[in-house]
């Protein structure tokens, strides 16, 4: 784009590792990042296309997280300390729902850029995954899993909205596509902040099985007008009503209409349960993984 955000942040004092995809705009970022002392670092790189899932040597501008944040001198960090590294960007428009989901669940996993921490990340993203990423229970459109997964590991706050009309939108160009929405309003793009929580994996929720709790909001939401109690019976769990009182959940609610913290609990509570050690269900989360990425 045209460099609004690195303009901004250079101008703030801030110190900037700048990742360009295009080779044709890299010789002028490199004569600005001669001209400016060490403030401006100029990669070449994508930042949507780091970590690959594939094995072998990568070639730019692909990145390995490893070898970029090696090379700008930055080390991991404890979970719960504070945030080592900022991210601005704006999701592209037809990976976005892609990279969402990437994006989340190497965050409960602390792979990728979660290995050094806890990486905050301000995006631009568009009005409709907004939405939806900030939907209350019982929104049965827009309630998703994405939306309690990104709610349970993400501190979610709205910075800025800004027309799409100030946007470069002629694809001819190489410009943005805006997407169609018919159920969402979807006229701006928004900047939004998503810092992980510090104590996202202070109770039972660990990096090492955090794709169980992935794959219990998934099976839950994938029809939000089932109810929990038909969920819990599926996965034969002995006394599932005797769970949901305990819970204080009723026994008729539909998954839609669960908060996230009920589903933290519900996945606290059957943490404790032999239910997550069957080798079906264990099976079942393995090709969700799989699936997801």
């Amino acid at each position: 784009g045209p460099g609004v955000l690195t303009r901004t942040l250079l101008n703030s004092g801030a110190r900037v590792v700048a990742l360009e995809s295009d080779q044709a705009f890299l010789p002028d970022l490199q004569s600005l990042e001669k001209s400016l002392g060490g403030q401006l670092k100029v990669v070449y790189g994508d930042f949507f296309r780091l970590d690959p899932l594939v094995t072998g040597p990568v070639k730019p501008p692909t990145v390995c997280s490893e070898k970029l944040f090696e090379s700008v001198g930055v080390a991991a960090v404890p979970w719960r300390a504070d945030v080592p590294v900022k991210i601005f960007g704006i999701i592209p428009q037809k990976k976005e729902r892609n990279m969402l989901w990437r994006l989340i669940f190497a965050l409960y996993e602390c792979s990728s850029i979660y290995r050094y921490g806890r990486m905050e990340l301000n995006m631009f993203i568009s009005e409709k995954e907004y939405k939806i990423l900030t939907a209350k229970p019982g929104e049965k459109r827009i309630y998703q899993a994405l939306t309690v997964l990104w709610q349970v590991g993400c501190e979610i706050q709205l910075l800025h909205m800004e027309p799409w009309a100030s946007f470069l939108t002629n694809l001819k160009s190489g410009g943005l596509a805006i997407p169609k929405s018919t159920a969402l309003p979807n006229d701006h793009l928004c900047l939004v902040r998503l810092t992980p929580r510090k104590d996202l994996f202070t109770g039972s929720m660990k990096n090492t099985n955090s794709a169980t709790f992935v794959f219990l909001v998934k099976q839950c939401l994938a029809k939000p007008s089932s109810r929990i109690i038909d969920k819990l019976n599926s996965w034969s769990l002995y006394d599932a009503c005797k769970l949901l009182r305990e819970l204080e959940i009723p026994e008729d609610a539909e998954t839609v209409s669960l908060y996230p913290e009920d589903y933290m609990r519900l996945f606290d509570a059957l943490q404790n349960s032999n239910v997550f050690t069957e080798s079906w269900f264990h099976d079942e989360v393995l090709q969700s993984v799989r699936n997801i990425n």
